[in-house]
């Protein structure tokens, strides 16, 4: 128990310590990265991993996609491509990303032919959109997350979303519990164990809108 403790501790200060001067975003971040790196980097492989992952999982042309943390369509692209017009739903709270990923990622042709919808949010306001979905993903999002904003995500979207939705979103996984002081920010990392990530799952009365399924990854 004593050893959990230290480990907890020092894992928690080292996390706060690097936390403390994370990338910029924004245009300042744009900066000093590009609109690929600011989102992780591994362009087409995340990207097409995530879109196979989801066409696994039974996606089809005709569903409605909501995106959560669309960035700069790094697997946007290929969804807005796949489904059917008007069906995928990006959000992010980076306007600098869409901006980018809109005018060097998705041509304007597609654009024009599959019209996405896009909005910059920063509250997981999913009532903004006009549709509702029957899926959602959110890759490399929760583990740059605090509990509570994860919650509101997930308050949030079941309430906009279809009955049956099914949300897919990637986590880190600590064994041991973390003390996370830092508030949310796209390159500050938060771990949390199993526990934890069972008790996010938390819907409002009489609204169990989705199912949520965690898939663990190493980082970015």
């Amino acid at each position: 128990m004593f050893k959990k403790l230290v480990d907890s501790l020092t894992t928690s200060l080292k996390l706060y310590k690097k936390g403390k001067q994370p990338w910029p975003e924004g245009e300042a971040g744009l900066q000093v990265r590009n609109h690929r790196q600011m989102v992780g980097g591994k362009w087409d492989e995340v990207g097409l991993l995530q879109f196979e992952f989801m066409k696994n999982q039974g996606l089809l042309p005709h569903h409605v996609l909501c995106d959560v943390a669309c960035g700069s369509f790094r697997a946007g692209r290929f969804f807005i491509d796949y489904l059917e017009q008007g069906n995928y739903l990006g959000i992010d709270k980076q306007e600098v990303l869409i901006r980018e990923g809109r005018a060097k990622e998705v041509s304007e042709q597609l654009w024009a032919a599959k019209q996405p919808e896009v909005i910059i949010d920063d509250k997981f306001d999913f009532s903004r959109f006009s549709k509702r979905p029957d899926f959602a993903i959110a890759n490399s999002l929760f583990s740059h997350l605090s509990t509570a904003d994860i919650k509101c995500c997930l308050r949030n979207l079941a309430t906009h979303a279809n009955p049956g939705c099914k949300f897919f979103a990637t986590y880190i996984l600590s064994d041991i519990p973390l003390i996370h002081l830092h508030a949310s920010h796209s390159s500050r990392s938060f771990r949390y164990t199993p526990e934890k990530c069972c008790r996010w799952d938390v819907m409002p009365a009489g609204r169990p809108n989705i199912s949520v399924t965690g898939t663990i990854h190493a980082n970015r």
